[in-house]
């Protein structure tokens, strides 16, 4: 049986193998390998993807997210908003700086849902950190406003988005936001990687020195700060696969638009919804059924590589107990948890691919269908 993976990597590498190797023999031929003109080209690079005037790279996504938000000055004492529905890595960056994270409940785009958030503000709110989940951006013109009338920080996590759009504009709707690298992501490094972007020089300033031990110039340290650098042969990767995103995206579009034709009618499938707006770049096709473990057991058996994000939703996670919550205290998120099914998804995915998956959720899907019927 040819299994069909959730990610293929493998396709990836194989277009960006030479660039890689190039990079890789200049990097060892200047031995420039901690902070060199890789790294620099990168974020300058990246930057620009952004809109953004900034980019620092780091070793990772939750630092990150940590970096930050404590560049921003928030810590023990300070709240953070942050989407119920998410990877844990969100709110533990907002808990690592110190600050606690507040949670939201989420829209049916599984996204931090703007008419939820004024309930959870209390006097302790600073900032508000909404998730660009999937692959596609919050609605940030609604959450802006809300963080505008109400005199709080606006943040983004944009681990999932690299490439978006909303309106056309591809970032700066906060202050500052954070993202990751991971292998799996639209732009994934070889590795842990992530970085912060920004339009501020300020915040620029205070991340760069975080990153490198709370200094800006050898062995003077002002202030705490981390050993959290973007490693120089990532940045390497990451250059080569920069160049090729804007097709990737367009490659996942396509990609989703044809499982939304394969899927349209099949009883118990819910396709995913793109919030207007958006340009979504398909970071995940994440679909919605009933008795989703069963389907999912069912999809593996056959050699389709589907998963699961998230199974559940932060506030149940016991990392997070401390924060308070129960089950029912966030029934969208809850809901979605019970019932999201992520399907193969990356640029390489072949229509011949879909199509077996397709059938393979078919098979899935229909008996359970009959029994309702019957």
């Amino acid at each position: 049986m040819t299994l069909i993976p959730l990610v293929d990597l493998k396709a990836q590498h194989a277009e960006v193998t030479d660039d890689i190797a190039r990079g890789f023999a200049s990097v060892c031929a200047e031995t420039s390998f901690i902070l060199g003109p890789a790294v620099a080209a990168f974020e300058g690079a990246f930057a620009s993807l952004c809109g953004v005037a900034h980019c620092i790279g780091v070793g990772n996504g939750t630092d990150a997210i940590e970096m930050m938000v404590r560049a921003l000055g928030l810590g023990a004492g300070d709240e953070v908003l942050v989407p119920a529905n998410t990877f844990i890595a969100t709110a533990l960056g907002v808990l690592r700086a110190g600050a606690k994270p507040v949670l939201v409940d989420s829209d049916p785009y599984h996204l931090m849902d703007p008419a939820k958030i004024e309930e959870r503000i209390t006097p302790r709110t600073r900032a508000i950190l909404p998730v660009h989940l999937c692959g596609q951006i919050a609605d940030m013109e609604a959450i802006a406003e809300i963080a505008a009338r109400r005199g709080l920080v606006l943040l983004e996590d944009a681990a999932q988005s690299q490439g978006a759009r909303r309106h056309g504009r591809a970032g700066g709707f906060g202050v500052a936001a954070a993202t990751s690298f991971y292998p799996g992501k639209n732009l994934g490094a070889y590795g842990d990687a992530g970085a912060v972007v920004t339009d501020s020089d300020e915040i620029a300033a205070k991340v760069r020195k975080l990153r490198n031990w709370g200094s800006d110039k050898k062995y003077f340290h002002p202030e705490i700060g981390f050993n959290s650098r973007l490693d120089t042969l990532q940045a390497v990767v990451l250059s080569a696969k920069l160049k090729r995103l804007e097709t990737w995206n367009a490659a996942r579009r396509v990609a989703a638009a044809r499982y939304d034709a394969l899927l349209a009618g099949l009883p118990d499938v819910e396709t995913p919804k793109v919030l207007p707006g958006n340009e979504h770049v398909w970071h995940l096709y994440m679909i919605r059924v009933p008795r989703r473990d069963q389907v999912l057991a069912a999809l593996n058996a056959e050699g389709i590589g589907a998963g699961i994000h998230y199974p559940t939703p932060l506030h149940l996670h016991g990392a997070l107990r401390d924060l308070g919550y129960r089950q029912g205290d966030f029934p969208v998120a809850e809901k979605a948890a019970a019932e999201i099914l992520s399907l193969p998804m990356y640029p390489h995915l072949t229509e011949e691919q879909q199509e077996r998956v397709v059938a393979a959720l078919r098979r899935a899907v229909l008996p359970f269908q009959s029994a309702t019927m019957d």
